[in-house]
């Protein structure tokens, strides 16, 4: 694969407590919530395209789905995620600041549906090859406790024009947005895998240690963790080059199969 043969996951240290294999006919609302940042825009914005098949969620970006918020471009979005926090309309809180001049736009109930703060979470996914497209599977912090509760660990972000049959680039680590406490430590990982076919990408976190692994095996350790709470976020990212779109050329898709969160024992 092209990691440095540091290890392999061992789940034996690990209770099951979150577990999603997308076979009802319907998205558990019980588990996610299909809405990206939703208190950052509005809903017909921030709602995920999607369908589901037997044991796979397929996020869809379609021809006629609207920018995700207009000051950040035409970036589209297809979201999953596991909680929602946000404090007021025209407030500054809210999970994910991502820039500083962000306020509430549509005030969302708190929602706290898979917030772990230290265990192993896994994904199954399936990328796309579309160069203007990437598939992730994040944890980002809800910051419902304290605004400088805000790190994030980056799972996999798999970017449509770095995925092939040739081998492919998983970008991966710990970045710091707004916790003082933290370092963004963020690297592109060249494997000799093909990202457009399934592959298993997780991350094991205590306070202290982030690992990152790829069907298993260890591909990345950072020497920092985050110990407060946590959301789940798997979504499909479209940055068109333009406004112009050819509707034949859509819907873009990736593909989400099992995803499991376990606490330690």
């Amino acid at each position: 694969m092209g990691s440095d043969g540091i290890g392999r996951l061992d789940r034996s240290g690990y209770e099951l407590v979150f577990d999603e294999d997308f076979t009802g006919a319907e998205l558990d609302a019980g588990k996610w919530v299909d809405h990206y940042l939703p208190h950052w825009t509005t809903p017909e914005r921030s709602g995920a395209r999607y369908d589901l098949r037997p044991g796979t969620l397929r996020l869809r970006i379609d021809a006629d789905q609207p920018a995700w918020r207009p000051e950040d471009g035409e970036l589209r979005v297809s979201n999953i995620q596991t909680a929602c926090f946000s404090g007021p309309v025209g407030s500054s809180r809210g999970t994910h600041r991502h820039r500083p001049d962000l306020r509430v736009r549509t005030a969302t109930p708190t929602r706290r549906l898979y917030t772990p703060s230290g265990g192993l979470v896994e994904a199954r996914l399936r990328a796309t090859p579309e160069p203007t497209c990437m598939l992730a599977v994040w944890l980002v912090a809800v910051e419902e406790t304290s605004p400088d509760q805000s790190g994030e660990i980056c799972i996999a972000e798999l970017y449509g024009h770095a995925v092939g049959p040739g081998g492919s680039t998983v970008r991966s680590g710990v970045k710091a947005h707004h916790d003082p406490r933290l370092t963004t430590d963020m690297a592109d990982l060249a494997l000799d895998i093909d990202a457009t076919r399934w592959h298993t990408y997780a991350a094991a976190w205590t306070a202290d240690e982030t690992r990152f692994f790829v069907d298993d095996e260890v591909v990345r350790v950072v020497p920092q963790g985050l110990a407060y709470p946590l959301q789940l976020m798997i979504d499909l990212f479209e940055f068109p080059t333009g406004p112009d779109r050819e509707p034949a050329d859509y819907p873009k898709i990736g593909e989400v199969g099992a995803v499991r969160g376990y606490r330690p024992r």
